[in-house]
């Protein structure tokens, strides 16, 4: 059998990734184990003791896996790329009173566009991942189409869907079709270190998952105290920083006022954290822009599909029109908890996805 195309592996050091080095050297793929470093030399990223997809430990996990597979191993300095297209727009999107999901945008910027560029210039013709998610080319649509993951409790399709045909085109997903009890039990077949190690929940680079925290050291001086009010604009207390909060949140209010209260919107431009009832924290329309679309090349009339507002979220019906200026308009048949502006609204047909985008702005 002829040897297969070169194909480059991300290892973060955890089970996922070294068993998708594993199935692609057993079938015969020119493999070599790269690691993404994204961490400033002084920051906690470099933790020995830390479980983070790139700290040392994680480097040594993955090396140790690439030398029992007998694979070249790289550790390549993507440091640059990850503090401005990721811990910069987390602070920034922060600042401006939105949530952002960083794991989308590394994703996007640096764990497909950036490594498929140091890929391709390696030789490459193929980068590997261990995301649960299929990937496929269809023969009817004459285009590469994205598919949630087999194992429903880790599709991670949902933080794809930036992917456009030359990314999906050069992208492998071995894992696509396992469950994750499954990749657990081959890893210990092939007698791999990592076949126990445990999925890191975190965001890699903020220290103890304290989101908070992480702001208030890296950007003291965005973080202006301000009115907390409710839904007729009285005002209820005083916030630390609109930073600090985010759509849904209970805790952490310091609000006495008798009865449970959420906050309901983050207004950065007055300064102000808007706070209500449960109640209020539902709507049904929001407006998204930075779209990307997969299955088409763009959305030129009202689509009916299935969205997700994050990551956690059931996928619900609704219908999504363009209105110009490279937004959509997403009316929900029913209305979604904690719409939240900075996170991405996806869009599936079944187990396809269709597209996505950043959520801008709630219409209640």
């Amino acid at each position: 059998m002829a040897d297969k195309p070169r194909v480059v592996v991300a290892m973060s050091g955890g089970v996922d990734s070294s068993l998708t080095a594993a199935l692609l050297v057993h079938q015969g793929y020119d493999v070599i184990g790269a690691t993404m470093q994204i961490w400033e030399k002084d920051q906690g990223g470099d933790d020995p003791d830390s479980r983070g997809c790139c700290s040392l430990s994680a480097v040594d996990d993955a090396r140790r896996v690439a030398n029992k597979l007998g694979i070249p191993y790289y550790v390549l300095n993507f440091r640059d790329m990850f503090q401005e297209t990721v811990v910069k727009y987390f602070m920034a999107e922060y600042s401006a009173g939105r949530t952002p999901n960083p794991c989308i945008a590394c994703n996007r910027y640096v764990k497909f566009e950036g490594l498929l560029t140091k890929a391709l210039a390696l030789g490459a013709e193929y980068v590997a991942t261990g995301h649960y998610a299929q990937i496929r080319y269809d023969e009817n649509r004459q285009r590469y189409i994205l598919q949630k993951g087999a194992d429903p409790a880790k599709d991670q399709s949902y933080a794809l869907y930036h992917l456009n045909q030359h990314t999906l085109s050069h992208f492998l997903m071995p894992l696509g079709s396992f469950t994750k009890t499954e990749t657990r039990k081959l890893a210990k077949e092939l007698e791999l270190s990592v076949a126990d190690k445990p999925d890191s929940q975190e965001i890699c680079f903020v220290p103890n998952d304290d989101y908070k925290a992480f702001l208030k050291e890296r950007i003291p001086e965005s973080l202006r105290p301000g009115n907390i009010i409710d839904t007729t604009g009285k005002v209820l207390g005083k916030h630390q920083g609109v930073q600090l909060y985010t759509v849904g949140q209970r805790k952490g209010l310091g609000l006495a006022v008798g009865k449970p209260l959420y906050v309901v919107a983050v207004d950065a431009e007055r300064n102000e954290v808007i706070v209500g009832s449960d109640q209020d924290v539902f709507a049904s329309e929001l407006v998204a822009d930075d779209l990307n679309f997969i299955t088409i090349d763009n959305l030129d009339k009202p689509l009916v599909a299935d969205a997700k507002i994050r990551y956690s979220a059931m996928p619900a019906k609704a219908t999504v029109t363009p209105i110009g200026n490279g937004q959509v308009h997403v009316r929900f048949a029913a209305a979604q908890r904690a719409i939240t502006p900075g996170q991405s609204v996806v869009f599936y047909h079944d187990d396809i996805v269709v597209g996505g985008g950043i959520i801008t702005k709630v219409v209640k």
